[in-house]
């Protein structure tokens, strides 16, 4: 059963050094509370998977603490490259960054087969692409019904898998609506599963498209209200676009960044299990 916790205790408690960590969230509902968290224990050496890793793996990475990304897609949505994902490719700053690309499709059935417990997904993908050459986590198989070869993509089991949700009830059962992304998936994959929720209500109303994720495939729900901004939660904020205009030039330059950082990361204030600020 998930316990309802401060969200600096429950990274410190479920978020550990070497970890494979999952941070998912499409558009809306992306942990960058969580991931500042992070941040400030300062949990190293970690595997990054995300589909889309955007600003915010942008900040882990430019943070040091990442030695392997696995991906489909990176960039700043709208605006360009995420300069220091770039910087930690091209030159090794802060460290050297190991990279395991896949497509999207790849990606999302990864999560399938780990939600799954399967060691492996099938699908049509990869033909004509050179990446299967690039990883071992892509190979192929021959279907024995048909005789035709397709693709196969290893299972994603993350250590942790850390989301955002709109809500949460007091016995830690957790509903989430809108863009909802492979969150689900990517949960059910995981050892240990972590949600940042906006607000704790006394019973979960059913929403259109909505997913509910039960109290027993959770271990810590904390109460983050705003804790996806820059992106957004449906139903609570809207995105800060000027945000990721402005993160363009402060990750451009080392030392801009590494001022952010202090200022609005490892100096900013952390909230208890029912939202207050702590510091």
């Amino acid at each position: 059963m998930a316990d309802i916790r401060s969200l600096q205790d429950a990274v410190a408690d479920l978020v550990h050094n070497g970890d494979t960590v999952a941070m998912e969230g499409f558009t809306h509902l992306i942990p960058y509370a969580a991931a500042h968290e992070v941040i400030r224990q300062g949990s190293t050496d970690l595997t990054l998977v995300r589909m889309t890793p955007d600003v915010i793996y942008d900040q882990l990475i430019g943070a040091g603490l990442v030695r392997k990304l696995v991906f489909s897609w990176g960039g700043n949505p709208g605006v360009g490259s995420l300069h220091r994902f770039r910087d930690a490719v091209e030159n090794g700053w802060p460290r050297p960054l190991e990279l395991d690309e896949h497509s999207h499709a790849g990606m999302a059935n990864r999560y399938v087969a780990g939600a799954s417990k399967l060691p492996f997904a099938v699908l049509r993908g990869y033909r004509g692409s050179d990446i299967p050459t690039r990883t071992d986590t892509v190979s192929t198989v021959v279907c024995p019904f048909t005789g035709e070869e397709l693709a196969a993509v290893a299972a994603l089991n993350p250590d942790v898998t850390v989301i955002h949700a709109q809500q949460a009830d007091r016995a830690g059962n957790v509903q989430m609506w809108g863009l909802t992304g492979v969150q689900k998936e990517a949960a059910l994959a995981a050892d240990r599963v972590l949600v940042t929720v906006e607000e704790i209500v006394e019973e979960l109303t059913p929403r259109p498209g909505g997913i509910v994720l039960p109290t027993w495939v959770i271990d810590a729900v904390s109460v983050v209200p705003g804790g996806a901004h820059p992106s957004y939660a449906t139903g609570y904020s809207t995105r800060d676009n000027d945000f990721y205009q402005a993160w363009d030039a402060i990750a451009r330059d080392r030392e801009a960044f590494l001022t952010w950082i202090e200022d609005n990361v490892r100096n900013s204030d952390v909230r208890d299990s029912e939202g207050a600020l702590t510091r």
